[in-house]
């Protein structure tokens, strides 16, 4: 049981963390008192000091129990961040303790952090959401679908898919199979099922691609995702290359009473996701909007719909002219000025010149306010390629401080989260976004333990599948660099829009779909992977975040292929009552939603780790190795004694899953548990509070 050595600190007893059992209050305001507390072994420390970069005071041991000393000390919190650790003392051993454990280095960007003022909603904070690519889940007003022939995007008439099966082509950009806001509406009932809490929608404002990341206008919602009530007006040939008689789409898109008719639709859409007790993020593409934008009409959709100001590519004098960087800006580049600025190159997606232009500003700080303010009341914002916005890395933190500043203004409880690759550091400071997208701390490491392929499925790394020391080290070291109240507002997927599915790099392939065809995507999966990640997925601090059809067993190469249609009447139907139960494992256990972590152990294709809040505790251990094998976890580093028997709720196999309560004996500090091919077991502790126990036989019962 990790038993003391006279003179020699017991590393794996420390423990402290941002949680509120180790800091009270979690997210202090300023001049706040904040009591902040340590863990060492019973009697085993001699000093323990509160360490900062001018301060080392000595820490008081104001509690004890079988295993721990627990050591305070009081700090008011004034209006700067403050950076502390801990050092801990036995004799002549010495150690410091971070975020990163038990540690000889001192490097301030591990430290604890307290940042005053800085709350990410409590809502958000281990909500279960459900990201939705609107166009593929579920065609619910067949009277909006785009039309093949509708209108030219990159240079060919779009395309209407009259296959709701049909897989995704390589240049699927324009091809449209109907799914839409009414489908989702319709779907409601089958989202709540799954114990979701927050739904995640792609972009859904007026725009001419199917994912819509190149929008066309901030300000109204999408009619083919919408209503359209009035109609008309040809269609273009279907060797086309220009929209000059593109009238239906002009009809369609710009139309004001479809627009109109439009947000109405969204308007009682979101007061129906409000009243079932769920809540609504929206996509906000704000670093680039698209040539098909009204503030620059590079296809004259809003030129020949009339009562819109002429756009920059078409005017010199456009009151948008300075929303977009031209390298030609003399009299004779007009009109149809083709020299603006494009995002990574590509004039399809004109990137916005926000430092230029204060009336840009605005506008996109009024779009930011519109969404989130009644009638819509949306719940928040993700935001699209967030680090990108701007031409330097200064203005984007201002233009970022200032978007905190008027959306919070408005609902203080609106969460700020965005896509990021990389340190999120710098833009997690409590005056920027709540959160992120997290591949580094979430998706990448999982992906690598359990499957040995990149998240796009485009490489596979034999030493790193499997290496749970290296999953453990790389999960801590990009959580370090978050704070806590953000770790637990972000955003943990397995699969999304941009990359390959889960279920698909279960199959250790590398390839795309125009190099290996879509059934492939299909074939030698591992739905027993799948479970795993999705226990760990459930268990792990964050907002675990599950990317349509997943739960239902899509596959699929990374985008386009990972847009597959959701597939209604195919399910796979025990793979989603799965994801049901571990939903209602997340939701019914308080210590998987704001419990503090800790590894326990990590092996050669296994890992287990802990949960700890309050009186309770969690244990998740998974073992990916084709043969069973027995596993011993110390968990009296959690605080589990040998008086005290674990429930297990969850118990994954390589056929399927066990959902009923095992209970199991804790002797020496030690769990010892039969742990089967590809597996993953969820144990808690104090089980009869959260189910009826019927079963009083233990696991490790001779008899069994």
């Amino acid at each position: 049981m990790g038993d003391n050595i006279k003179g020699l600190i017991n590393r794996d007893a420390l423990f402290s963390s941002e949680m509120e059992d180790y800091r009270c209050p979690m997210e202090p305001d300023a001049y706040q008192d904040v009591k902040i507390r340590m863990r060492t072994a019973r009697g085993n420390a001699e000093h323990v000091y509160y360490v900062t970069d001018n301060t080392q005071a000595e820490m008081t041991k104001a509690e004890s129990d079988q295993l721990f000393d627990y050591y305070e000390y009081k700090i008011t919190a004034g209006t700067e961040q403050v950076r502390y650790h801990f050092k801990v003392e036995a004799g002549q051993d010495v150690c410091l303790f971070n975020r990163l454990g038990a540690t000889m280095d001192s490097q301030a960007c591990f430290d604890f952090k307290i940042t005053p003022g800085f709350h990410t909603p409590d809502w958000a904070k281990g909500a279960i959401m459900y990201q939705i690519f609107v166009d593929r889940f579920c065609n619910g007003d067949t009277n909006n679908d785009v039309e093949t022939c509708e209108y030219v995007y990159i240079g060919r008439p779009v395309q209407h898919i009259e296959d709701w099966n049909k897989l995704p082509s390589a240049m699927d950009v324009g091809c449209f199979y109907g799914g839409d806001i009414q489908g989702v509406w319709d779907k409601l009932d089958y989202i709540k099922s799954l114990g979701v809490e927050v739904i995640y929608l792609n972009p859904v404002f007026v725009s001419p691609s199917n994912h819509k990341y190149d929008c066309q206008d901030y300000e109204h919602i999408d009619p083919h995702f919408g209503r359209i009530i009035r109609d008309g007006g040809c269609l273009v040939d279907e060797n086309a290359v220009d929209n000059e008689k593109a009238e239906k789409y002009v009809v369609r898109s710009a139309g004001k009473d479809n627009l109109k008719a439009s947000d109405d639709l969204f308007v009682r859409f979101v007061e129906e996701i409000h009243r079932r007790g769920m809540r609504i993020i929206l996509d906000g593409v704000f670093n680039h909007c698209g040539s098909f934008n009204k503030w620059l009409d590079v296809e004259g959709i809003y030129r020949r719909a009339g009562d819109y100001e002429p756009g920059a590519y078409e005017s010199g004098d456009s009151p948008y002219r300075g929303f977009f960087r031209f390298h030609d800006e003399s009299q004779g580049a007009w009109p149809d000025n083709r020299t603006y600025d494009g995002w990574w190159g590509h004039d399809t997606l004109p990137k916005l010149n926000y430092e230029n232009s204060e009336k840009l500003v605005e506008y996109v700080l009024h779009i930011a306010r519109k969404w989130i303010s009644p009638p819509y009341s949306v719940d928040g914002w993700r935001l699209d390629v967030a680090a990108d916005l701007g031409h330097t890395a200064e203005y984007n933190h201002e233009f970022w401080r200032e978007f905190r500043r008027a959306v919070k203004a408005v609902n203080p409880d609106v969460l700020i989260l965005a896509e990021h690759y990389g340190d999120p550091a710098p833009w997690l400071e409590g005056d920027q976004w709540d959160s992120i997208m997290n591949y580094d701390a979430f998706m990448e490491p999982l992906t690598w333990f359990l499957t040995g392929m990149e998240k796009h499925s485009d490489s596979y790394n034999d030493s790193l599948w499997g290496d749970g020391e290296a999953f453990f080290n790389a999960m801590s070291y990009h959580m370090s660099r978050m704070q806590t109240n953000t770790v637990m507002t972000a955003m943990n997927q397995l699969s999304n829009h941009d990359h390959s599915r889960f279920l698909t790099r279960t199959n250790q392939t590398v390839g795309r779909i125009g190099t290996m065809g879509g059934r492939q995507a299909e074939e030698n999966v591992k739905l027993c992977v799948l479970r795993e990640a999705v226990v760990i997925q459930m268990t792990w601090p964050g907002a675990p975040t599950l990317y349509y059809g997943d739960e239902a067993g899509v596959c699929g190469w990374t985008d386009p292929d990972s847009r597959r249609t959701y597939p209604w009447g195919h399910e796979n139907l025990e793979l989603i009552e799965f994801h049901r139960y571990m939903a209602g494992i997340h939701k019914r256990l308080p210590v998987f939603r704001l419990g503090s972590i800790k590894p326990l152990l990590a092996e050669h294709h296994l890992i287990a780790y802990g949960r700890m809040y309050r009186q309770y505790h969690g244990v998740v251990i998974v073992s990916n190795s084709p043969d069973s094998r027995r596993v011993e976890v110390p968990v009296w580093q959690l605080g589990i004694t040998d008086d005290m028997v674990l429930g297990r709720p969850m118990l994954t196999v390589e056929e399927g899953y066990n959902a009923g309560i095992m209970m199991y004996h804790v002797r020496r500090g030690l769990l010892t548990i039969e742990m089967p091919a590809h597996s993953a077991a969820v144990l808690i502790s104090r089980p009869e509070d959260f189910y009826p126990v019927v079963n009083t036989r233990f696991a490790d019962e001779p008899d069994l």
